[in-house]
């Protein structure tokens, strides 16, 4: 085991094979349908489950895990011999898992760096790979940070919700912009600005919400060059589509690298529900050492 271990969350949708791959330890928020518990994760709350519940009007809500069992994963590391531990987490303003990684941090003896991505989703994902791009170059822990924070701070997360109702429920955005969104019949877009929810734009359609998105991204990208990942809840259609329009418009940021699409995780997909599109558009960092922000 290297000296120095990230962990990050679920949200970052980080795919399994990647995270053992990078060496990197993800903790799973939950999620609750109904009565029951579920790990986020495909062997427990999936995109697909949380569509299906929400669709069937079945109460949902989402859990972030606790200081005890951050202190559980922060022991094992210690006994399987990390020597500092980094972790790289979603907005504290959106969850409490930031604050259980924290509290955590103050219970156990190896040393414990923390990182507020202030994102969401893939832009928090993002962050803790370059971390890891840092640390296998030789880089030490906090410059391994610094690159997390760089790379999220540069990220442009978008989406684009059919309802603002999840959002409401889950406490993400204000009833007065939620009640306003439906009773224009508009399609909003929106963003994530100081590790918040915010509204960005309001349009008629969803087809013309997913035309600005597509605009939106490429001039966030630029003449960087980007990761892309286009995400969506049960919406497969239009997300491939938007995603097959930004490879198109985006192959000179891309370095040949593919831009991935693919279904959002469950816990946020439980506070945007069924219809989301989203893009995130990371511009990647220069000097992976000592983490030279692209601008």
């Amino acid at each position: 085991m290297p000296g120095t271990v990230i962990v990050t969350d679920s949200t970052a949708s980080i795919p399994l094979s990647q995270a053992e791959e990078r060496g990197i330890v993800v903790v799973p928020l939950q999620v609750v349908i109904g009565a029951k518990v579920y790990d986020e994760g495909p062997d427990g709350a999936t995109p697909e489950l949380v569509a299906r519940a929400l669709s069937d009007f079945v109460p949902v809500s989402t859990s972030r895990p606790n200081p005890a069992e951050m202190v559980e994963v922060y022991e094992r590391l210690a006994r399987e011999g990390a020597e500092e531990i980094l972790s790289i987490h979603l907005s504290g303003d959106m969850s409490g898992t930031f604050e259980s990684a924290q509290l955590a941090g103050r219970q156990v003896d190896i040393p414990v760096t923390l990182v507020d991505s202030r994102q969401v989703g893939v832009a928090t994902g993002y962050a803790a790979l370059s971390a890891a791009d840092v640390l296998d170059a030789g880089g030490t822990t906090a410059q391994a940070a610094r690159a997390a924070r760089i790379r999220a701070g540069n990220a442009t997360s978008l989406f684009y919700v059919d309802t603002l109702e999840y959002l409401r429920r889950g406490g993400r955005i204000g009833a007065a912009a939620a009640i306003l969104g439906g009773a224009l019949s508009v399609k909003p877009l929106l963003t994530i600005s100081d590790g918040k929810v915010a509204n960005l734009e309001k349009v008629r359609t969803g087809s013309r919400a997913l035309t600005r998105l597509e605009d939106l991204a490429v001039e966030a990208a630029a003449d960087l060059q980007v990761d892309v990942c286009v995400s969506h809840l049960a919406n497969p259609d239009r997300a491939e589509q938007l995603a097959a329009r930004l490879r198109d418009r985006l192959s000179d940021n891309l370095c040949e690298r593919e831009i991935w699409c693919g279904e959002l995780g469950a816990v946020l997909g439980a506070h945007v529900g069924p219809g989301m599109v989203a893009v995130c558009v990371a511009p990647r960092l220069r000097d992976e050492t000592t983490a030279v922000a692209p601008h």
